[in-house]
């Protein structure tokens, strides 16, 4: 086979070591092949980057593994080609699975070119991915000790949210506040009520009719002491993303103009894929990265599955969330058309995976092109074949027994 990197290098990652296999194919043909293993401290990295450069690597292949290879990558990505490998994209020849072999074979492939690199996007992008995935997860362990306090309010047998649409809303937590201070008087908890909570002061009055022991009051000051904390958190992060994101603003604008996509969205879908749609040569390559695509199995001549696969779970998610908000939404538009569309022949399910994969393309050609959202309209399916849907209704209605003559709307 040809070789396209005389001089190359693979890597077999482990969490307090990495085996570097370093190839070099001299003018005669013949390869020298040069092992080193190092520690993963920043000192030994920094002496696998001196090592490397003292040989004039510039291409280095890599396995992805869990989180390992973030500081080897970020040490060694200065002025070289590294290729962040799929380990379901190589495999290791059977009985011969060692640290060295495994760099050997990753430093052979890439030798060939027979690696594919994984997406890995910018540092710029890279940074606000991790803010954003932390701010998401922020978001559900304030959800968790939301329903936890919700479950200690039911022991004492105080039914605020039965009343209360957030018991966290202003009343909620004067509410919550005065328990904790050991009023039990339901009429002067009712009392706390503000807004239009107020017209509900009768039944608000029953629901807080309960007993409060000592060590559920200790429980609803720890949780709550726990939820302001989070949200002083949520805000503090919400302020480092809007810093990094002044680069990006443009195109997060332009991801607000997709329906139902509001800025939290806008910006976690920006964080997982960037901006820079040529690393992904058509829409289909970045669906299918995303895993909101069929799968493709087949074996003589037989489709076996046809399941998606998980690609990125943190994008799927978001386009998940926001296919519900399509699914919900009232308004008319080609998206809330094309889940009805589905829903009715293959499912809710179904339905909100195609929503997502359409979604996705959209998102790809917007920022692609730095172009507006152009919506198709709700009746775009009914303009394809008018034919049909004429044709179907005049059926139907015959079968009820009418006769039916079309007649042309009369223009103005």
């Amino acid at each position: 086979m040809q070789v396209l990197y005389e001089r190359c290098a693979g890597l077999d990652i482990h969490k307090k070591m990495v085996v570097v296999c370093v190839l070099i194919t001299h003018p005669s043909g013949k390869v020298e092949k040069l092992f080193r293993t190092f520690a993963t401290m920043t000192s030994d990295l920094l002496a696998l980057d001196e090592w490397l450069h003292s040989l004039s690597i510039e291409h280095l292949a890599l396995e992805s593994t869990g989180v390992y290879w973030y500081p080897i990558y970020n040490i060694l990505e200065e002025d070289r080609h590294i290729l962040l490998v799929n380990p379901q994209h190589m495999k290791a020849v059977p009985g011969r699975k060692t640290d060295i072999k495994d760099s050997e074979w990753l430093a052979d492939l890439l030798r060939h070119g027979l690696l594919k690199a994984s997406f890995i996007p910018p540092q710029p992008i890279r940074e606000l991915r991790e803010l954003a995935r932390y701010r998401k997860t922020l978001v559900g362990q304030r959800a968790q000790e939301v329903n936890r306090l919700q479950k200690v309010l039911e022991g004492t047998n105080i039914k605020l949210a039965a009343v209360a649409t957030d018991i966290l809303g202003k009343s909620g937590r004067s509410m919550i506040e005065a328990l904790i201070g050991g009023e039990q008087d339901a009429q002067a908890l009712a009392e706390l009520a503000r807004g239009r909570l107020r017209a509900k002061l009768p039944d608000l009055q029953k629901a807080l009719e309960g007993n409060v022991r000592p060590h559920q009051q200790f429980l609803l000051k720890q949780l709550l002491a726990h939820v302001e904390y989070l949200e002083q958190a949520l805000c503090e992060v919400q302020k480092e993303i809007e810093q990094r994101l002044a680069p990006f603003e443009a195109v997060v604008q332009l991801l607000e103009q997709i329906p139902c996509v509001q800025r939290i969205a806008a910006i976690a879908i920006l964080a997982e894929i960037g901006t820079d749609m040529s690393r992904f040569p058509t829409h289909k390559h970045l669906a299918s990265w995303a895993g909101v695509c069929p799968g493709n199995k087949q074996s003589g001549g037989k489709r076996l599955s046809g399941a998606s696969t998980s690609g990125n779970p943190h994008l799927r998610a978001i386009l998940s969330e926001v296919a519900c908000n399509i699914a919900r939404s009232k308004e008319a538009n080609y998206l809330t058309a094309l889940y009805h569309r589905i829903a009715r022949r293959r499912g809710k399910q179904r339905a909100l995976l195609a929503v997502a994969h359409s979604l996705l393309v959209c998102i790809y050609y917007v920022i692609r092109d730095q172009k507006v959202y152009q919506d198709l309209g709700a009746d775009y399916f009914d303009k394809l074949d008018t034919a049909r849907i004429e044709r179907h209704h005049i059926r139907r209605l015959e079968q009820l027994g009418y006769v039916v003559t079309l007649a042309p709307k009369e223009t103005a």
